[in-house]
């Protein structure tokens, strides 16, 4: 007879897993057949046997990576992530649009769903961006956005449907990766999440009464509630190991609008792009200002990707 548990931390060849039955993290180790196919990675459900040994792993819903063009490998950070946690400001740092939807292109080429959290929402300004804007643009993507003030947890959304008790009451049971620009606010708003039981302290997320640790590689942090993922291997929001064609995976809607240029195989969607659908849009139209963002944003990032040619980003 075997136990269900999950990779919460691995170090080598030891493994620190949590039965699902009892929620106790036991030590364990894998079997060297399963470390030759392929690596256990922190996420992972496994059975462990009697002698506290991981003797299988269960197939993946989805897989944190990247592509190592250089090496032409896929590097696998984590797995089964229920949502990417996008967490940006309302006050000070500015917002900016931009940064949230590489985040987004990440968890869609992940195949995790994200939430956009709007923290810092007492200091708000409708003078410094429209968050209704914002929001809509993302319900496009359905993406689900929330409405928070981290300092505040009874702050009631003025602006959104969804606030610091939806998010609350969505977050449990899951597994979620936290992003965020530094100083958007992270640190209070998963103390509050957690009832005060995670912190964040330097950069680095750990538990209230252990201190911050200096992992350098992925570990899940039980949060009461739900679990978080920590990983310095997911703080970077490059998107450089993505080809083209990953890209296209990324922007889907911008794909679906592109299918209606004349030449859509070879349109580059620039002002004298002959028969380009977006040149054909209007900028003072609120519903054509939502698509001209996403091609902004979409146009940026291929910038980027171009750098490197799409033969050395296969692993």
């Amino acid at each position: 007879m075997t136990i269900k548990a999950r990779i919460f931390r691995s170090s080598k060849r030891q493994f620190d897993c949590q039965r699902e039955d009892t929620k106790v993290v036991v030590e364990a180790t894998a079997l060297a057949t399963l470390l030759k196919e392929d690596h256990i990675v922190v996420g992972d459900w496994v059975e462990l046997d009697d002698h506290g040994s991981i003797v299988s792993v269960h197939p993946r819903s989805n897989s944190i990576f990247r592509n190592i063009p250089r090496e032409q490998k896929k590097k696998v950070i984590a797995a089964n992530v229920d949502v990417m946690m996008v967490v940006v400001s309302a006050g000070k740092p500015d917002y900016k649009r931009g940064l949230v939807d590489r985040y987004l292109a990440r968890s869609d080429f992940w195949n995790v769903p994200a939430y956009v959290i709007f923290n810092k929402m007492d200091l708000y300004e409708e003078s410094d961006f429209d968050i209704k804007f914002e929001a809509e643009r993302l319900k496009w993507l359905n993406v689900k956005c929330f409405e928070v003030s981290s300092v505040d947890k009874n702050y009631k959304p003025k602006y959104l449907p969804d606030g610091f008790a939806e998010l609350d009451h969505d977050l449990r049971g899951k597994t979620a990766i936290l992003v965020g620009h530094s100083g958007v606010g992270k640190s209070r708003l998963i103390t509050s999440l957690s009832n005060g039981k995670v912190e964040l302290l330097s950069g680095e997320l750990g538990s209230v009464g252990k201190g911050a640790h200096t992992t350098t590689w992925a570990e899940l942090i039980d949060a009461e509630n739900f679990t978080l993922i920590d990983s310095p291997g997911i703080r970077s929001m490059s998107l450089s190991d993505l080809t083209k064609q990953d890209l296209l995976y990324c922007f889907s809607d911008v794909n679906e609008w592109s299918s209606k240029c004349q030449f859509s195989a070879n349109c580059t969607h620039e002002p004298n792009s002959k028969g380009c659908f977006f040149q054909k849009l209007d900028n003072g139209r609120r519903e054509d200002q939502l698509i001209l963002s996403r091609l902004e944003s979409y146009k940026r990032v291929l910038e980027e990707v171009s750098n490197i040619p799409d033969w050395q980003k296969k692993p």
